[in-house]
């Protein structure tokens, strides 16, 4: 399924977005408190999702009608199996997903009655997707109109993925987890996709109170343009070429769980990019998608066809 505003033939891509990044095994188990050191309790069934920023995001895009491709890395294992499945099942190109290096990268995830949660991640395999998988992967590259990337793989890959872009190509970047970024990654993004967490971790010391603060210290480091999501508030953009940053409002909604929301979010803002649309256009969307994918638990399974998006 496609969507209706999808490039005709004309179109130089065969992908309007690819994404590079991580894809996890979310083993998530209930319990009535968590344990402190040395402790053991009790917890629910132990259920198992697809997950991972990168798998998250090109399932979110598929699901409104994108032509998306993955790449990443997996193992040669059942949680692989698991996440190349739901690649497939949301009618994602998986070609690029390569298996094999080390077991299928897992959260390990417990939840006590309040819906906090702890967190262990073992990256497994995605921490050997490797600049020499995106250099092989090139013509994959070239064949899209949007590259977006996380980094929840190795900065040196996340680097050679912005030296690697097709003519024409944009790159979405969303430093996710936190970590530094060289200038010349920071230079090729259009835009850096950042939350409050984000922005207040690059800009540091210097971050001042307010998005719009965020927004131009951002944009002073480089990116071509920013994206600072916001929430429940919606989130703001920052094209250094137009002038002051624009608040993009988000429509009301009764919120039931945010996993996965911002990988809705820059999922829906990446294709909308690769479609054409500017900046606050793509973003007026894109928080929509994020707001319906609020609606409904789980991560994967919260993110909306765009026909749930229209209704919103």
């Amino acid at each position: 399924m496609h969507g209706t505003d999808a490039p005709g033939p004309a179109s130089p891509f065969r992908h309007e977005l690819l994404v590079v990044g991580s894809a996890n095994a979310d083993l998530v188990v209930g319990v009535d408190r968590r344990p402190g050191p040395g402790e053991t309790v009790l917890g629910s069934d132990l259920v198992v999702h697809p997950g991972g920023k990168g798998a998250n995001q090109a399932v979110a895009a598929a699901r409104l009608g994108a032509r998306t491709a993955l790449l990443a890395r997996v193992g040669d294992d059942a949680h692989g199996l698991l996440l190349r499945a739901s690649q497939q099942e949301a009618g994602v190109d998986t070609s690029g997903v390569l298996v094999g290096g080390a077991p299928t990268g897992v959260a390990l995830i417990t939840v006590d009655p309040s819906g906090d949660n702890s967190i262990v991640v073992s990256p497994g395999a995605n921490a050997r997707l490797t600049p020499e998988d995106i250099r092989a992967a090139r013509p994959l590259l070239a064949s899209a109109a949007v590259v977006s990337v996380q980094l929840e793989i190795p900065p040196a890959t996340v680097t050679e993925t912005a030296r690697s872009l097709g003519p024409g190509s944009r790159l979405v970047l969303n430093p996710s987890p936190p970590a530094p970024l060289p200038d010349e990654v920071l230079a090729a993004c259009d835009p850096l996709v950042v939350n409050e967490h984000e922005a207040r971790y690059i800009l540091g010391e210097s971050a001042g109170s307010t998005p719009e603060s965020w927004a131009r210290g951002l944009t002073a480091l480089g990116p071509r343009s920013v994206v600072i999501t916001l929430g429940a508030e919606g989130a703001l953009v920052s094209d250094s070429h137009e002038g002051d940053p624009v608040r993009v409002p988000s429509p009301r909604v009764d919120a039931v769980d945010t996993t996965g929301a911002g990988d809705a979010f820059t999922a829906a803002l990446a294709w909308r990019l690769g479609l054409g649309d500017a900046l606050a256009e793509a973003a007026a969307f894109a928080v929509r998608v994020g707001a319906a994918a609020v609606t409904r638990e789980g991560a994967q399974a919260s993110f909306p066809t765009a026909e749930e998006v229209a209704a919103l």
